[in-house]
């Protein structure tokens, strides 16, 4: 049993470094594929040996995952605000180190998850019954606060168009039911490729990449970023509709007041949502029974009754496969960082975009790539109008409003 569960988080790892790395591959996919495979493979292991193999995926996926948006600017759901901050210390030659605040955000919200954990399963109970009703009303105050804190009205003006642009985009997109992958040309277009092709036409050059160079953030910011991080990833955890791209919003807001955390800040912050998320999800389960994401459902249907013995089983092979995530992080990050800058830039961008096209092509064919037209057209849009890309997060935003409140 014991090789058997090893095994398992090593294979697990692996396939979380595959769907970390590659843009479009999502752990939710190869979640679907263990659960739709588990007739066969339950005749070679227990149920809990597969349940620990989608967490270790999971996992490691955090763990990777920003580096396709930092280095490539192409991000899943839970990173595109990352890719700006991350960009801009690229074009320092700190790609390595933006990457560094990102895994210290999700280890160090990881191990924050797990030490509140017990007080989280009581809190969830208590509070969950009461709060569910208002998360819609919650997001508008976020989303009004977020806009009006422009100040200027001609930039308030701005950032109200924008979010509505993406958000009614958001709709249209997510209630297309034959899309199979709807979210890979919404948020490649908004996040990624606009912002390649703003690079790719003012001839940027992405510099050579300083890998001794010391990370400087001041104890006090990380401790800031961690513990918002964690909070707001508790609260993605056992809210329906609430995601992790939606927390990274509301964890914005929350560091804003006091100490500026600045790039670096946010970096650690977002980095660690993702991961306090898939653990607090296990932490949702066990207290409400209720699934909020992918591979929490598929564990939910491979072990149907959570047991505390069975979460401490969890949280065990979590560490260690997050213990051995952040030592890959690191190394792929410094492979990362050597070859981005060997390749010629406006070469590496265009490669980049034909890979998106390519892919946004495969999941979806030309209504994908009408989307991701679309879409990139509304990111370069709130470039030139110097909206933050913050307020495109309408895309997601504005679905979940409708959802609770129409």
């Amino acid at each position: 049993m014991l090789l058997e569960t090893i095994s398992c988080i090593f294979i697990g790892v692996f396939a979380g470094i595959i769907t970390g790395l590659t843009p479009g591959i999502h752990i939710n996919l190869v979640s679907l594929l263990v659960i739709s495979s588990s007739p066969f493979l339950l005749n070679y292991l227990s149920p809990i040996s597969l349940a620990i193999f989608v967490i270790s995926m999971a996992i490691t996926h955090t763990f990777l995952d920003s580096l396709p948006g930092i280095y490539l600017g192409a991000p899943d759901e839970s990173q595109v605000l990352n890719v700006l901050p991350g960009h801009r210390m690229l074009l320092k030659g700190e790609g390595h180190n933006a990457i560094k605040l990102t895994i210290i955000g999700s280890f160090g919200c990881l191990l924050l998850a797990i030490l509140f954990m017990p007080i989280t399963i009581k809190t969830m109970i208590i509070i969950y019954p009461y709060i569910k009703s208002y998360i819609g009303y919650v997001l508008v105050v976020i989303m009004l606060y977020m806009i009006l804190k422009e100040k200027k009205f001609q930039r308030i003006t701005n950032a109200f168009m924008m979010f509505l642009m993406a958000g009614i985009f958001g709709l249209i997109v997510l209630n297309i039911h034959t899309l199979n992958q709807p979210l890979f040309p919404l948020l490649s277009g908004l996040f990624g490729l606009s912002l390649l092709l703003i690079s790719l036409m003012d001839k940027t050059n992405i510099p050579e990449q300083n890998l001794n160079k010391e990370l400087e953030i001041k104890k006090t910011i990380i401790a800031k970023a961690t513990i918002a991080g964690t909070f707001v990833a508790t609260i993605a955890a056992f809210l329906p509709g609430f995601g992790s791209s939606q927390a990274a919003i509301l964890g914005q807001q929350l560091v804003s007041f006091g100490e500026e955390i600045g790039d670096k800040g946010f970096l650690v912050m977002v980095g660690g949502i993702n991961t306090a998320n898939m653990l607090t999800s296990i932490a949702t389960i066990f207290a409400l029974d209720k699934a909020r994401n992918g591979a929490i459902i598929v564990v939910n249907k491979l072990i149907e009754v959570i047991e505390l013995r069975t979460v401490i089983i969890f949280i065990i092979s979590l560490l260690i496969a997050a213990g051995i995530a952040v030592i890959l992080a690191l190394k792929i990050s410094k492979i990362f960082s050597r070859l981005v800058v060997k390749v010629n830039y406006t070469v590496l961008v265009s490669t980049i975009i034909i890979f998106i096209i390519f892919l946004t092509f495969c999941f979806d064919g030309f209504l994908g790539i009408g989307i991701l037209i679309i879409s990139t057209s509304i990111g370069i849009l709130a470039t030139k109008l110097n909206v933050g890309k913050n307020h495109l997060m309408g895309c997601l935003i504005l679905p979940v409003i409708c959802y609770f409140l129409v």
